[in-house]
């Protein structure tokens, strides 16, 4: 049997931190509860773990600050932020630490667990072909960076286009199944979200243009294939 994969949990709401750590454990992952950022951060300096689910509001270290701590220690460790905050710059202050999901109060726990799945599904994906730098033809793509570099020229790519050519890249000159890639970056793969994948996939050809070496094909039914030159 897999190996279960380990969450470390902060939330200063008693009541609501057991019920997520008791629903998450049920769901067959190892959750571990702190009730506050300090502790939390102690915490994640002497164990190992796959994912952090933060509340914002906490005492002795906010979420935020303990998020940034974290991010010095691992780029990589996906954070999801749980806040009863709704404030558009509270939003945007979590994704600019580099926050991976932002889940208001109150919400289902069942969303959660799609949420935090959804990240898992698309940390995995990369697991076989991990790399921080793609070749893409004459471009290089750094994926922490989230920036597409052709010469001198530099392209700041939005979060969900350095995602989706990520795991184009992940999988190069082979077929990424259309709803993998949904399910993996949108979580969801209805029509809207499908639609909003075919613009993302527009923006990414136009930023790729300059190397005509280099495209993305649509396998009709299947999903999309990104093309580039076999390095030999």
């Amino acid at each position: 049997m897999a190996e279960k994969l380990s969450i470390l949990l902060c939330e200063d709401d008693e009541n609501l931190g057991m019920l997520l750590r008791e629903y998450l454990n049920a769901k067959g992952y190892n959750a571990e509860l702190h009730p506050d950022g300090d502790a939390g951060y102690k915490a994640f300096i002497k164990n190992k773990y796959d994912l952090c689910v933060l509340d914002v509001m906490m005492p002795k270290m906010d979420g935020f600050t303990l998020a940034g701590e974290i991010r010095k220690v691992n780029t990589e460790i996906p954070i999801i932020f749980l806040t009863a905050k709704t404030l558009k710059e509270d939003v945007l202050e979590g994704f600019k630490i580099g926050a991976d999901d932002y889940l208001t109060k109150p919400f289902s726990m069942e969303e959660l667990t799609f949420r935090i799945e959804a990240i898992l599904r698309r940390v995995h994906g990369k697991k076989n072909k991990e790399a921080s730098t793609y070749q893409i033809g004459r471009f290089a793509f750094d994926t922490q960076k989230q920036v597409l570099t052709i010469e001198d020229r530099q392209t700041k790519l939005t979060t969900k286009e350095s995602e989706l050519l990520a795991l184009l890249c992940a999988h190069a000159n082979e077929i990424l199944q259309r709803d993998f890639a949904l399910k993996s970056i949108w979580i969801d793969d209805n029509y809207f979200n499908a639609r909003s994948m075919d613009v993302y996939i527009t923006k990414l050809r136009k930023h790729l243009k300059e190397d005509p070496n280099v495209e993305i094909i649509n396998i009709h039914g299947k999903g999309y294939k990104l093309i580039i030159p076999e390095v030999n």
